[in-house]
């Protein structure tokens, strides 16, 4: 009987080691390897990251091209409640800024989500983007100060422009001059994780 009580706990003990935590990636196109294979992505090579410096931890990719953040609102529970993540990055906002919709609601919607979020007991790591400047100084920046503002007033993490290093350069770019191409994901990859890291040793 004691035998068996002891394999019993060492069972349950090895399962608890081997559980991995989980990672959901709300996102658009940018997270969703548009153009390229999903294995060339960011979230691909991030999932590689994690598993070299043996984080226990599985990234689940909800993202979808076009998205915007009516569309990650509308199906953010189903995520929370499908993989119970520990931790969620949301990297959206980019399609409702190309298609010139009200900021405000942007915002709200972001919100929103970071709420839900945290109270299906997860962290949240805000992935920023920027839109083209043709669409006029004072909407581009009026969309970009989201984020901070966001990350400010819920103190949450954040990270700048995660296409900072590659947006200006047309090797790193596809032919749209909108969505990076495969050289460009390992940039992208290693400055979400120089955010991600703290917010995993937390």
């Amino acid at each position: 009987m004691f035998r068996i009580c002891l394999i019993f706990v060492i069972s349950l003990y090895s399962t608890t080691l081997l559980a991995k935590s989980t990672i959901v990636i709300l996102g658009d196109s940018i997270s969703a390897s548009y153009g390229i294979g999903v294995e060339k992505g960011w979230v691909s090579l991030l999932q590689q990251k994690l598993d070299q410096e043996n984080k226990n931890y599985t990234i689940f990719n909800e993202s979808i091209s076009g998205d915007t953040t009516a569309g990650g609102l509308a199906r953010i529970d189903t995520a929370l409640a499908q993989h119970k993540p520990e931790l969620v990055l949301l990297e959206l906002g980019a399609n409702d800024g190309l298609r010139g919709l009200s900021p405000k609601k942007m915002k709200s919607n972001l919100a929103e989500m970071i709420n839900r979020s945290q109270k299906a007991g997860a962290k949240v790591l805000l992935l920023s983007m920027r839109i083209p400047p043709n669409y006029g100084k004072r909407y581009v920046d009026m969309f970009y100060d989201i984020y901070p503002q966001l990350a400010k007033e819920m103190n949450i993490p954040f990270v700048p422009f995660i296409l900072e290093e590659v947006a200006l350069i047309k090797e790193m770019m596809q032919k749209d001059m909108l969505h990076p191409n495969a050289k460009a994901q390992p940039i992208i990859a290693n400055k979400i994780w120089q955010h991600l890291k703290p917010v995993l040793e937390l």
